[in-house]
């Protein structure tokens, strides 16, 4: 009876053991918050003004416009907005433009636009 009751407590301190060993190694991860400037999300400054239009104008409108035929007419925002998510498909899986190929600078900037809501900005 006497050993049972020091096996007992034998098994209680080794467990006890445990679970503080297991609490000293389950510490959170330092979370690091972005708080320099200078490193900016790329997609912050992408607009279509300055960035997509330039992009549609000098790759896409040659077939897609009133002029080339080839729907859907990319000329204006309201069409390139509308057609938004054909247009980053097309570019992302580099079967637009045909016969040529954007930089991945500007694959990205399409993407970017596009997943902050194709805004006329």
């Amino acid at each position: 009876m006497k050993n049972s009751i020091q096996i007992k407590k034998h098994f209680f301190l080794l467990f006890v053991g445990f679970v503080f060993a297991s609490c000293l190694t389950n510490v959170d991860e330092e979370v690091v918050i972005n708080d320099d400037p200078a490193i900016e999300d790329p997609c912050s400054t992408i607009t279509y003004t300055l960035n997509v239009r330039p992009i549609l104008d000098n790759n896409c409108t040659t077939c897609h416009s009133t002029n080339g035929g080839q729907p859907p007419n990319l000329e204006t925002f309201e069409n390139a907005s509308a057609n938004a998510i054909i247009i980053r498909s097309e570019v992302v899986r580099r079967t637009m433009p045909i016969g040529g190929s954007l930089t991945d600078e500007e694959i990205q900037a399409i993407s970017c636009w596009v997943e902050a809501g194709a805004l006329n900005n």
